[in-house]
């Protein structure tokens, strides 16, 4: 039987990515710290995906199990799995990877010799060579060797809304009908597993970028205009005449830099606009704007989805003043409940507006930051 492992039980990893590797025929085990989501995943051995839009179904996974991830039954797993897929959050990633790494080295000491993939499906750029950086930290220099031999570690671009809706049966998830799992095609390791719903991309960074900066940059703006205005939902915010217009100019502003960079079509980059935007008015999935919202620390980060449309855009001398007006926005974010809200107002007090994006962005172009604290200022008078 063939056997996935897939690290996160959460949301995206039954809803998306477990749901994938179960109708590929997959025998797959969620491997995760909350001990209930495993107990009633081994109880029931199934769950259902409930897919909310303009047309909704149900999809049944049934080909599954559980196993607690901080326990040394997960290496057993590891040593029969052909491929490995995380969910966790790129910040986990680090806590899994000696887990990970020794699930590896014991394949090396059965003198395994099967392929194992292992892609981490991560709302971020190149996060399978995060993990393998962190894994490789773990090995001793002959598991090295092994794992470049027969371990591959394969970057992804996933794009999938799961809201955290809550279901009669808590290990049942809702999910839009729209995905996208885009994985880096030269960095199998072997045999490349047939997995439907799987692009196989050459130019991987491409279609990561696209991703960033027009359904994660239209999507964080939505949230930050949003709670601006006293809005509660993505769906309620992007009805919002000004929001609209606000986050279709800033989508539209970023996708031309995309198009100077990456020589995409205009017209088919329009109609991804069109379809994201179609995607933030689904009434069924009322996703919370302080979800989509949250950590706004990374996401005005350099490489993130505010900052790295900007200056892109912005290279190559076209305008950017929508995406400025989100990142005002994004400043304004406050709250209490999000420790990274938290520390950006205190930043925000100590050090003003500039000098605070300086610091956590890298822009130091300062006819760039003196807009920007305009904005700031205007956005809330929207």
């Amino acid at each position: 039987m063939k056997k996935a492992i897939q690290f996160g039980a959460g949301n995206i990893g039954r809803g998306f990515i477990g749901a994938l590797l179960e109708e590929a025929g997959y025998h797959v085990v969620f491997a995760d710290v909350n001990q209930e989501v495993i107990d009633k995943i081994n109880a029931d051995k199934c769950y259902t995906v409930h897919i909310m839009d303009v047309e909704c179904s149900e999809l049944k996974i049934t080909n599954i199990s559980g196993v607690n991830s901080t326990t040394d039954a997960v290496l057993e797993e590891i040593k029969e799995a052909e491929i490995i897929t995380t969910a966790v959050g790129l910040t986990i990633l680090p806590r899994i990877a000696p887990t990970i790494a020794k699930g590896i080295a014991l394949r090396q000491q059965a003198g395994l010799e099967q392929y194992l993939n292992i892609i981490a499906c991560e709302n971020a750029i190149k996060a399978s060579s995060q993990l393998k950086e962190a894994v490789y930290g773990q090995l001793e220099q002959s598991a090295k060797e092994y794992a470049d031999k027969y371990v591959g570690f394969p970057d992804c671009s996933v794009d999938r809304i799961v809201p955290p809706v809550k279901s009669e049966n808590f290990i049942d998830v809702v999910v839009e009908k729209y995905y996208e799992w885009n994985v880096e095609q030269a960095a199998f390791k072997g045999e490349i597993p047939a997995i439907k719903g799987m692009n196989l991309a050459d130019n991987l960074m491409a279609y990561i970028e696209r991703k960033l900066f027009t359904l994660n940059t239209g999507h964080c703006i939505t949230a930050y205009l949003g709670f601006l205005k006293g809005h509660t939902t993505i769906d309620e915010s992007i009805a919002d005449p000004k929001i609209y217009e606000i986050v279709k100019s800033a989508m539209t502003e970023s996708g031309n830099g995309l198009i100077e960079k990456y020589g995409f079509d205009k017209e088919a980059h329009k109609k991804y606009i069109e379809k994201i935007i179609g995607r933030f008015k689904n009434p069924y999935l009322k996703d919370d704007v302080a979800r989509v919202g949250r950590e706004p620390l990374r996401k005005l980060s350099p490489t993130d989805r505010l900052i790295k449309p900007l200056m892109t855009a912005a290279g190559y001398g076209l305008p950017v003043d929508s995406i400025i007006t989100g990142v005002g926005a994004a400043l304004h974010y406050d709250n209490e409940a999000d420790s990274q809200s938290v520390e950006l107002q205190q930043k925000i007090q100590k050090l003003g507006i500039a000098d605070t994006l300086k610091e956590i962005s890298g822009i130091s172009d300062n006819n760039l930051l003196e807009k920007i604290e305009k904005s700031y200022k205007d956005v809330i008078n929207l």
